[in-house]
């Protein structure tokens, strides 16, 4: 099987790149950097694909590729990168798929669960409403973008991903030096919910959907067990075994972070996989605990 990957280089990237070529994929890794060797190959968001011509006769696309939203604060101008990124970066890829002759059966476009905005205790699935926040406008957009392939003949996967734990990048790598420390703790009121996958399952759940003919569109890429903050913040401890007792309150948050702390560290997203529990797909690591020690106890990449 022939597939590009962009974002190549990302946490989920990486670890979709080395289970595709213990597999035997032929790959090709499209980036901003010059090409180191001959599977990879330059792609930016201004000027396209220097070599369209070998997009020609793949099966499958995995579009990853986006800004980190991850900064101190969200200034206009990282604003603007997360937005160009996403909307623009998969408006360049889908044309450039438009426009090949023999064009891949299957795009599988990254999206996030930020879609569904800050909704309390409700409970999310494919089939809810989007938000209303700034990621969750960012993601339509995006997500829209990303549709367009269906409408040159491609089948096309959305891929609503959660907070993917790793101790090699994402939330979970942010939080435990903090934690080791033993300066961990509740943040804000530790009711909202976050909605978390192991690494392990994220690629396994890519591989699913690749390789499933009848799923298409928006897809739930989460645990099926979502866990509050102070939740997350007790089994996290317990595994390092370090003291949980120091808050973040949800006023220095907002001074400290302003709407990226809101969005991020606030907000309180309920999802469910839907989909991907109808379609039949397990879990290896179903349960919070599990997720996290298998995190932990991962070589680093």
């Amino acid at each position: 099987m022939r597939i590009l990957i962009t974002g190549a280089s990302g946490l989920i990237g990486k670890a979709l790149t080395k289970v595709f070529d213990d597999k035997g994929y032929e790959l090709l890794l499209a980036g901003r950097s010059e090409p180191k060797d001959t599977r990879e190959t330059k792609w930016t968001i201004e000027d396209g694909f220097a070599e369209p011509e070998r997009l020609e006769g793949l099966d499958a696309v995995v579009h990853l590729a986006g800004e980190s939203v991850s900064a101190l604060r969200w200034s206009d101008e990282k604003k603007a990168a997360i937005r160009n990124s996403r909307v623009e970066g998969t408006r360049s890829v889908v044309d450039a798929l438009s426009r090949l002759k023999a064009r891949p059966k299957t795009f599988i476009s990254g999206s996030a669960i930020g879609f569904y905005g800050d909704r309390d205790d409700e409970v999310l699935s494919e089939s809810s409403v989007a938000g209303d926040n700034f990621l969750a406008q960012i993601c339509r957009e995006w997500e829209s973008e990303s549709r367009r392939a269906e409408d040159a003949g491609i089948r096309t996967v959305l891929l609503r991903t959660g907070i993917v734990l790793s101790k090699d990048g994402g939330a979970l790598a942010t939080m435990l030096l903090p934690f080791k420390m033993g300066v961990g703790g509740v943040v804000g009121s530790g009711k909202q919910w976050m909605s978390w996958i192991s690494l392990p399952d994220e690629i396994r759940a890519i591989e699913f959907v690749l390789e499933r003919d009848d799923i298409r569109g928006a897809v739930n890429l989460t645990s099926p067990n979502p866990v509050t903050n102070q939740q997350f913040t007790s089994v996290l401890g317990e595994a390092l075994y370090r003291p949980t007792f120091i808050p973040l309150p949800e006023f220095a948050i907002s001074m400290l972070f302003g709407e990226m702390g809101d969005e991020l560290l606030l907000s309180s997203t309920r999802v469910e996989p839907k989909r991907l529990i109808d379609a039949g797909f397990t879990f290896e690591h179903a349960d919070l605990k599990s997720a996290i020690e298998n995190a932990l106890a991962e070589p680093s990449a």
